[in-house]
């Protein structure tokens, strides 16, 4: 089945090739909403300038009424807002390595769901297929546009596009105007300059969904970086802190589904103990907090982990989402 690309949107660079930018540390994620300027910036083919008014959508493929939106037409569709997690998935080369690459923060715009209804999905379409403008080469493969896609299943309720992140209209950076966000699936599935979407009966064939962000399993098969593990970290103590007796640990913890328990260790993993976990509200990280009192003086290795509730839990290592540790020191006069 062939899917005409429609031509790219005109847009300019301000930085080419792969951008890494994580202002924050784990213990540094205070905040409940991450502020804008504190939001990591991944991009694997470079930061793009798209002007507002050169913005469109096509949204054809499998749809009964193919649909050219630009960015006033959007009014016409009522307002989203969602408060969500939003993570990086990792370096794609190296995806068992944890990288701690989260915010949580405020997204508005218009639900994927109203638009798709406009233009009418077909009964044989069971994916939609997401271009974003940016181009380039990435490990020296050409890439015409960064391409992912999401089984339609998943577009039910809370996929939007979004034109605002907490409460400012999305910046150049951040996938401005528009990006596709869904949340509870890493970021990497939220494409940025958003420009086509595509119904379809397949999976896509870009780079990035057949080559990299795929899970290797047992047996051979694998499985596409769409939801979100269950993960944890701990805010404070920071690395490195001397620490009372007892001490108040506290951190965030999130998942696809709502996380259900935490567990902390002092003792590096011998031993675990339930932390208080607050519900979750609507796709935000959830609040945890615990009592811990060392045993002994001298350095102490805290790790967190955590259970959703659909009962995945957080693995020790080599995963994306490996249980987190830090390491603090507690003095004699400390315990007494």
């Amino acid at each position: 089945m062939d899917h005409p690309q429609p031509e790219l949107p005109p847009a300019a660079y301000a930085a080419h090739g792969t951008i890494r930018h994580v202002p924050l540390a784990p213990h540094e994620m205070a905040a409940a909403v991450t502020p804008t300027d504190k939001l990591f910036i991944l991009a694997h083919l470079g930061l793009l300038r798209l002007a507002p008014e050169d913005w469109r959508l096509d949204v054809g493929g499998l749809v009964q009424r193919p649909l050219r939106l630009r960015l006033p037409d959007l009014a016409r569709f009522a307002p989203a807002r969602v408060e969500a997690v939003h993570q990086c998935a990792g370096n794609p080369l190296a995806p068992t390595v944890a990288t701690r690459r989260v915010g949580c923060v405020v997204w508005e715009g218009v639900w994927l769901r109203d638009v798709l209804a406009e233009v009418g999905v077909r009964a044989e379409a069971a994916y939609i297929w997401s271009d974003g403008a940016d181009s380039g080469t990435f490990e020296g493969e050409a890439v015409p546009f960064f391409r992912k896609d999401l089984p339609l299943a998943r577009l039910g309720e809370d996929v939007l596009l979004a034109t605002r992140v907490n409460g400012e209209a999305l910046p150049d950076q951040y996938g401005g105007p528009v990006r596709l966000v869904v949340p509870g699936f890493y970021g990497t599935n939220s494409v940025k300059w958003l420009w086509c979407l595509t119904l379809a009966d397949r999976r896509a064939d870009g780079l990035f969904t057949t080559r990299y962000y795929n899970d290797a399993l047992p047996g051979g098969d694998r499985r596409p970086v769409w939801a979100l593990a269950p993960e944890s970290v701990i805010v404070s103590p920071a690395p490195g802190d001397r620490v009372g007796s007892p001490v108040e640990l506290r951190g965030w913890a999130w998942s696809d589904a709502a996380v259900t328990r935490v567990e902390v260790s002092g003792d590096g993993g011998a031993s675990w103990e339930a932390a208080v976990v607050a519900p979750r509200r609507a796709r935000a990280w959830q609040a945890w907090h615990c009592l811990w009192q060392p045993p002994v003086a001298g350095s102490a290795v805290l790790m967190c982990r955590a259970t959703d509730a659909e009962g995945h839990t957080q693995p020790m290592h080599d995963a994306r989402n490996a249980v987190y540790r830090i390491e603090v020191s507690v003095s004699q006069a400390d315990i007494g």
